[in-house]
């Protein structure tokens, strides 16, 4: 790679990395405000081209990731290091970094994206392939990520261990899980075109599925 390619490069990254700026708040409010129309529209932006996808927002992934950098950063200002970034016991001393703690958060929340995307193919009866699970993940990527921000802001409180912020903090962890998991409900009712009680089922399903797995996760890395 010659110099003249190399600025290109860079200035091709500060432009994405600064348009962040923009359309990090862009997507978070639209998630915020409207949750399963964010989901639907990520289902339609999977028929474009890749170019051409997500143009107006960031891709579900990616504001996963952003919003677990951003929660990361406040948790690193708030409260310090997480214990396991410290510790050499067992599997934790994999996570020798901040960063690696990151990726290990990501993992760990895209395990609801994965196994929701994961029940509503079986539910609905559909081919498990990689084609068929992407759109589904997608999707769940955008409302696991206000998960993320609520459970980080929840765990935030509770390690502060004022009784005020304990109290907040697994008031605001519960208050998390019921609207994830009447949001799923609700998600499943549109794609199953099913019964309020039979999309319960399935979502219930998905989030003991899910829970399980991150509580799994977790247990190696303590």
């Amino acid at each position: 790679m010659n110099f003249f390619n190399l600025l290109q490069s860079l200035d091709e990254l500060l432009y994405e990395v600064m348009s962040w700026l923009v359309f990090y708040p862009i997507t978070l409010w639209r998630t915020l405000v409207h949750p399963l129309k964010m989901m639907d529209y990520s289902d339609v932006e999977q028929g474009d081209t890749e170019d051409q996808q997500y143009t107006d927002t960031l891709s579900p992934p990616l504001f996963l990731l952003l919003s677990l950098i951003i929660v990361h950063a406040a948790e690193l200002a708030l409260i310090g290091t997480e214990a396991v970034v410290t510790s050499k016991i067992g599997l934790s001393a994999l996570v020798s970094t901040n960063t690696d703690l990151i990726m290990l958060r990501i993992v760990s929340y895209s395990l609801f994206a994965v196994l929701m995307a994961t029940r509503l193919l079986r539910a609905r009866k559909v081919e498990l392939t990689r084609a068929t699970l992407r759109a589904p993940f997608y999707s769940q990527c955008y409302v696991v990520a206000l998960l993320a921000i609520l459970f980080g802001a929840a765990t935030i409180l509770i390690r502060l261990a004022h009784p005020w912020a304990l109290v907040t903090g697994v008031a605001l962890a519960f208050a998390a899980l019921l609207w994830f998991g009447t949001l799923q409900t609700a998600w499943f009712v549109q794609h199953l075109k099913c019964s309020r009680l039979r999309a319960f089922g399935q979502a219930s399903r998905a989030m003991v599925e899910s829970i399980v797995a991150v509580l799994l996760l977790s247990n190696l890395f303590s």
